[in-house]
């Protein structure tokens, strides 16, 4: 209870979590249900919170964690004790590495026996710690507000991380009175004008700039500004990760095929993103790097750089889109990127339409392109299969785009896909699977059925672990442990769950399976057979 004039609140140490996790916007969580945590879903309950349980704790906090990417707003996964905080923790750390604002509150046996053996007993603090931006224990019932309060604030603070709060049992089913807990504080900075000046300047007097806008810049609310900035400099831009979509795929100055030519850039800036393997460490030729991220400790350290800004992106980018100073011709490079851009799409064509029996991988994207809307939530989980998906399909809306990252977690998609259809109930939502992926997480269909939330799962079943198979077999003639069962029915797990699916063996019922997924308002899932000897054609070094 919630006592206004006095702003105090009053109740169970659940109500008290739950009121912190409303001061910030949250109104839903994800669960699977434990004993220890019964406190926190009475709270949920009073406060019209949704509940939403799943199949497995990654799942829940997969969940999470795509509702923090999703809406901008902290992701809350509530774990009872032991196995049930340690299932979420490759969930924790896919949060860690995306930079994703993520609550998990975990049950814990109770302090009043501790070391006598009860159920789950385990300190999970230390295991977490290392994954997480801060992790603690709440010791009273009438600290457990401001506790979560605390641990809100350092999760959506720059850098954005998970965090970790633990809730013993006989402190968390007690009561108090404690202060209201407050919401989200503005996190702006103070931007150093001549340093955002000589950053603008070299980008707009060199020749041939490239811009590179990864995930910071959506999840930062930066993503207006970056197009203003773009724009006003006439930067030819490429996205990465969740950085997909803050510029319309179909924008002038959106480019994605002519990467190629980044190495014939004399300025890359990268903003939002870190120089990893996905972005060749930072090394782009002679290219002069710069790096916007959104704190000091953001700025890469093992790459050559130019310059590099940190500090609050919208203010940043804003601040730099305002640049009046001298600039140099940049249409003759934005000519020459369009033109790698277009030829390079043309040179798609062929297998977007293929009609190769068994069926090639991009086939599918090919049927799946012609059928999504502008603003559909496409999620990716899985090798190869997922290599192509994010080469051939495009984002046109920021925040519509959900891939593990650069952790590379397999498992994410069906936990992605429950937070995506709860976020946006009007929207399209389809998962990419590939089948290998589809072992962490189809379980979860059934959640999708148990609330009601109908997605698209296409499943690239190829019967192999591609991302291992071809490189194996290409480094020491020959592989192992990178079989799967050809053929497998992952249509009739869906279901025999409560939802529907088929399999697809032809190029030319692609399409009408699509359709009929769409079409169908259940969780449905099309099996493509598709050709095992088909590699993605990957340039990139992951380590």
């Amino acid at each position: 209870m919630v006592d206004a004039a006095g702003g105090t609140i009053e109740g169970s140490g659940g109500d008290l979590a739950v009121a912190a996790i409303r001061a910030y916007g949250v109104d839903v969580i994800f669960t699977l249900s434990g004993g220890h945590i019964f406190p926190v879903y009475d709270g949920a309950v009073k406060a019209k919170v949704r509940i939403v349980d799943t199949r497995h704790e990654q799942t829940a906090t997969f969940a999470a964690e795509a509702m923090a990417k999703l809406t901008r707003i902290p992701g809350v996964a509530v774990l009872t004790a032991g196995p049930g905080v340690t299932n979420g923790i490759s969930a924790i750390t896919t949060a860690r590495f995306n930079g994703t604002p993520l609550l998990v509150l975990g049950g814990r046996a109770p302090h009043a026996r501790w070391g006598a053996g009860s159920l789950q007993e385990l300190d999970h603090v230390p295991i977490v710690r290392p994954v997480t931006k801060h992790a603690m224990t709440s010791n009273t019932t009438a600290a457990i507000a401001a506790d979560v309060a605390d641990a809100l604030h350092v999760a959506t603070t720059p850098h954005r991380g998970p965090v970790f709060v633990d809730l013993p049992m006989d402190v968390v089913f007690g009561s108090a009175t404690a202060p209201a807990p407050p919401g989200p504080t503005p996190h702006a900075d103070e931007v150093d004008a001549d340093a955002v000046v000589d950053v603008a300047a070299m980008v707009a007097q060199a020749e041939r700039p490239v811009l590179l806008a990864g995930g910071d810049v959506w999840l930062g609310g930066a993503d207006d500004e970056l197009r203003a900035f773009v724009e006003a400099l006439r930067l030819p831009t490429f996205a990465n990760g969740q950085g997909r979509g803050c510029l319309p795929a179909d924008h002038e100055l959106a480019f994605s095929r002519a990467r190629p030519l980044m190495k014939q850039a004399d300025v890359v800036v990268v903003v939002g993103a870190p120089l990893d393997f996905r972005l060749s460490f930072g090394d782009f030729g002679p290219a002069k790097v710069v790096h916007v991220v959104d704190g000091l400790d953001q700025v890469a350290t093992h790459a050559t750089l130019a310059a590099s800004l940190a500090g609050h992106l919208p203010g940043l980018l804003g601040a730099m889109a305002k640049y009046g100073g001298r600039r140099s011709d940049h249409e003759p490079w934005i000519a020459r990127l369009r033109d790698t851009e277009s030829a390079a799409r043309a040179a798609e064509a062929a297998d977007l339409s293929s009609d190769a029996d068994p069926i090639h991988p991009a086939r599918v994207y090919g049927e799946l392109r012609k059928r999504l809307d502008r603003d559909a939530i496409v999620i990716g989980d899985g090798g190869d299969f997922v290599s192509f998906a994010g080469k051939l399909i495009d984002s046109y809306q920021p925040g519509c785009w959900l891939d593990p990252g650069p952790y590379g977690c397999l498992g994410t998609g069906l936990g992605y896909s429950v937070a995506a259809r709860v976020a946006h109930p009007d929207r399209q939502v389809v998962a990419l699977l590939g089948d290998g992926a589809a072992g962490f997480s189809l379980m979860d269909a059934d959640t999708l059925v148990r609330h009601g939330l109908p997605v698209v799962m296409v499943v690239g079943n190829n019967g192999i672990w591609a991302l291992e198979k071809h490189p194996m077999q290409a480094i020491y003639g020959y592989h192992v442990a990178a079989e799967l069962r050809p053929g497998t029915r992952y249509d009739q797990v869906v279901d025999a769950l409560g939802g529907a699916g088929e399999t697809v063996e032809r190029p030319a019922d692609i399409g009408p399976a699509l359709d009929r997924a769409f079409a169908s308002g259940v969780p449905y899932l099309v099996n493509v057979l598709t050709d095992p000897d088909i590699a993605y054609p990957r340039s990139s070094n992951l380590a």
